[in-house]
């Protein structure tokens, strides 16, 4: 269990403090609009309203204590980034910052951010996988290069195992597990066949993996 200090409860901040609170964690939150901070209350550890650019406020929170300090002010820029320097010259330990966009996310850096979310691109990335393919059912970013992919099993695998592939030799990704009716099988043995019922969670190099996708 982690103590988070979460800044800002729009539509992000509140579907934070909601996945938060069904993972165990202990979270405040902070908000300048009463009705969002009330809003939030059933799903938040504790709650306070107030202005997160008002030092004073902010240093009463205690930042150094939190785990994370996440900042997931959408609608205003400036107070983003001044929220963000207060946290870290304040102490905050590692400090989430919200942008949405490329020129952000660079003074959000260099203002105290230790690392950026990136809601819109990121939903946005996901979609452009997701739909332009009859075959992929979802899809991570790993990395720049790296990505799990969740994906049919190819029509030419029916029935053959993983043996008879050599999935890794051929195709160069790697089979992480199957899944049939919402189950999953992790680490499949050689002598796993393939059915159509199944997907297969495939990790691998972007571009091996578009070529595995087009078998």
């Amino acid at each position: 269990m982690k103590s988070v200090l979460l800044i800002g409860l729009g539509r992000l901040g509140r579907h934070m403090a909601v996945k938060l609170h069904e993972l165990d964690h202990e979270v405040m939150a902070v908000d300048k609009n009463e009705q969002r901070v009330n809003d939030a209350l059933p799903f938040v550890t504790n709650a306070q309203i107030g202005d997160s650019t008002d030092e004073q406020f902010i240093a009463s929170l205690g930042v150094r204590n939190f785990d994370l300090c996440v900042v997931t002010i959408g609608d205003d820029f400036q107070s983003s980034l001044e929220t963000t320097a207060l946290l870290k010259d304040l102490g905050a330990r590692f400090v989430l910052a919200r942008a949405s966009r490329e020129v952000h996310a660079k003074f959000l850096l260099r203002n105290g951010a230790d690392q950026i979310l990136y809601p819109e691109k990121q939903s946005g990335d996901w979609a452009a996988v997701r739909y332009t393919s009859d075959h992929i059912f979802d899809y991570i970013q790993l990395s720049g290069q790296y990505a799990i992919y969740e994906t049919a099993v190819p029509e030419a695998w029916l029935g053959k195992t993983l043996k008879e592939l050599a999935v890794r030799q051929r195709y160069h990704v790697n089979i992480l597990a199957t899944k049939h009716n919402g189950v999953l099988d992790p680490m499949p043995g050689a002598e796993h066949a393939f059915h159509a019922e199944e997907t297969l969670l495939v990790l691998g190099d972007n571009k091996d993996i578009q070529k595995f996708l087009k078998l």
